[in-house]
């Protein structure tokens, strides 16, 4: 099968199955108790026509096909619909948003490739003590959830030392990095101690075998043999890894958001999922699983590019 063959196969499932995915978004927010009627009215009585007006402006009343149908035509020309809580498009919401949760995720997934990467690869080659360390270290990281890492960077290096803002976004790009380094770093710290893992067995591996073992009996030098047949024959499995890393970053922002208040789409769905707003819930869950097929895609089209062992679609290291 042909690279380019593969990528108009992998995108035509992807786009069937974000449409499948819409259904059950838009679906599953109607199976939730409550309505965005009560909290509109915010627990008063009202009359049966001011009720009707409020059914008929947010379309509450209509069939739940033509709901859904009427809403994912929207969604494919970019209009997701007016925030019951905001009063305003959702679209406007998410553009003011989503760049914060963007930029939070890059960094984060900086920190855990650099670090996670190098911590690996040095328990992998030192072996020992060295080694010993690493693991003992991530131990703690893995055991760590993001919200108590979270609050334990926020108490010692924002409350105690006052290195860093305890929450926000910031205003100007700066500003922003160093209100953001903090969740960060709480987000990156549980994937750091998983990559290094996952790059150590990996490099283990490949130092072990047999082509390796044969490139050190003819004399090539030991950097080499680290950095173009272990290291590149462990991408494979680091490379799926990484898709991994970034499903999960998109997943734990939520909570990390909520801890710093950073004004992201982590945030801003955990407000609207406590107070109904249908349309900001559905906008945030559709854009979070286009990401996550997204990322899935780009790593299955990455993977034989970085390990010629694999064929097109096949995940994993060969043996």
């Amino acid at each position: 099968m042909s690279f380019v063959v593969f990528a108009v196969r992998r995108t035509a499932e992807m786009a069937a199955t974000l449409f499948a995915a819409s259904f059950v978004v838009f679906g599953a927010m109607y199976l939730a108790p409550g309505s965005p009627a009560s909290f509109l009215l915010s627990g008063r009585s009202a009359s049966p026509e001011a009720l009707a007006a409020i059914n008929s402006q947010y379309h509450l009343d209509d069939p739940f096909a033509v709901r859904y149908f009427a809403w994912f035509g929207n969604v494919l020309q970019g209009d997701f619909g007016r925030s019951i809580t905001y009063r305003t498009d959702v679209s406007r919401l998410l553009a003011d948003r989503l760049p914060t949760t963007l930029l939070l995720i890059a960094m984060s997934l900086t920190v855990v490739v650099l670090v996670g990467l190098f911590l690996g690869g040095l328990a992998a080659v030192r072996g020992g003590a060295t080694d010993s360390a690493v693991l003992v270290a991530t131990t703690f990281a893995v055991a760590t959830p993001s919200f108590v890492a979270a609050v334990l960077l926020q108490g010692l290096f924002a409350v105690r030392l006052g290195w860093f803002p305890s929450g926000g976004s910031g205003d100007g790009p700066v500003d922003m990095l160093r209100h953001l380094t903090l969740p960060a770093v709480a987000l990156a710290l549980y994937l750091i101690g998983m990559l290094t893992r996952v790059t150590r067995s990996a490099m283990l591996e490949a130092l072990d075998s047999e082509h390796v073992t044969v490139a050190r009996s003819r004399g090539v030098p030991e950097r080499q043999v680290i950095r173009r047949h272990a290291f590149r024959n462990s991408l494979g499995t680091i490379l799926t890894t990484g898709g991994l890393v970034v499903s999960t970053l998109l997943v734990c922002t939520i909570l990390v958001e909520t801890a710093f208040s950073v004004g992201g789409i982590g945030q801003l769905l955990e407000l609207s999922t406590s107070t109904k707003d249908f349309p900001t819930v559905q906008a945030i869950a559709l854009i979070v699983v286009a990401l996550f097929m997204a990322v899935n895609l780009v790593v299955d089209l990455l993977l034989p590019l970085a390990d010629p062992r694999l064929t097109l679609g096949t995940r994993g290291a060969a043996a």
